[in-house]
């Protein structure tokens, strides 16, 4: 089975640029066992797949999906102080000089989502391990895996950033906002992904809590966590980002009430999250073509 999975996939992978709208439906039924309405979407996953086609082959997209790139536009709008510290920024592996580097660091390539290398001990680092990995990401067409147009055009790089660690050395909690018409609408709050068990929770830009995912288990139980220092400074810069787009999804890191910025996601697990269930059809309905 997992043989057959794996050919189907690499198959959807060489068809991408031939037809890739074969490619993402058959991406969507594989995964939801019915089949993508690209002419009348409603939920929020189906209008992921019509942004695709319609949307995200723009120079904007590729700028802001870009992970160096995207660092322009957000100084455009006036954030460079959220900025996370950059050491470096690689063509290739061979030209990055380890000793010059901190004892912990991260290293991402640009034109994609996953890949991340993080050293928090330079002493223990493989270099020739890590960089035959840096070389087989940058060979990567990320754009095509799912059918995800705004990496298509990115000038593939290497970045070196700060290493993001909170008090107890683990990482700092992530507070993803999903953004509608310029307007941040709900906040996904990701704990606990340090001991491998995170957890998502989802809230309204009130603080609080939706019925999605393991909000759930919070609503039952009727706990739920404080409003963070720092909350409403994010839900700024989430609207500032977000000003020239139907969605956008802005990520940040909160570390002691400091907003450091993650990412721009316009494609949330590339239109094919089975997790939404009731926040597919509850963020649909937010999102206007």
């Amino acid at each position: 089975m997992k043989m057959i999975k794996h050919t189907v996939k690499s198959a959807l992978n060489i068809y991408a640029n031939i037809s890739p709208k074969f490619c993402a439906k058959a991406h969507y039924y594989i995964k939801f066992k019915k089949k993508l309405n690209l002419t009348n979407p409603t939920n929020f996953n189906e209008k992921i797949q019509w942004l695709k086609f319609n949307e995200l082959n723009g120079d904007i997209y590729t700028m802001c999906a870009d992970k160096y790139k995207v660092r322009e536009y957000v100084s455009s709008k006036g954030c460079d102080e959220i900025l996370n510290d950059l050491y470096g920024v690689y063509d290739n592996p061979q030209s990055i000089d380890y000793n010059t580097l901190p004892e912990k660091f991260a290293l991402k390539c640009n034109h994609g989502a996953g890949y991340n290398i993080i050293c928090d001990n330079k002493s223990s680092i493989d270099i020739e391990k890590t960089n035959r990995q840096l070389n087989k990401w940058l060979r990567q067409d990320f754009s095509n895996l799912f059918i995800e147009p705004q990496y298509k055009k990115i000038e593939r790089k290497i970045l070196c950033e700060k290493y993001i660690e909170n008090e107890s050395g683990g990482f700092p909690d992530d507070y993803k906002f999903y953004c509608f018409n310029g307007k941040p609408y709900a906040v996904m709050v990701c704990i606990g992904r340090e001991k491998g068990i995170p957890k998502f929770y989802y809230f309204d830009m009130n603080w609080n809590p939706l019925p999605f995912e393991d909000t759930i288990e919070l609503i039952n139980k009727k706990r739920f966590p404080k409003m963070p220092d720092g909350f409403n400074k994010m839900k700024e810069y989430a609207a500032k980002l977000a000003s020239d787009f139907k969605f956008v999804r802005a990520d940040f890191y909160l570390l002691n009430s400091k907003v450091i910025f993650g990412e721009l996601t316009f494609t949330p697990s590339a239109g094919l999250d089975v997790t939404l269930q009731e926040a597919d059809f509850i963020l649909g309905s937010q999102l206007r073509l």
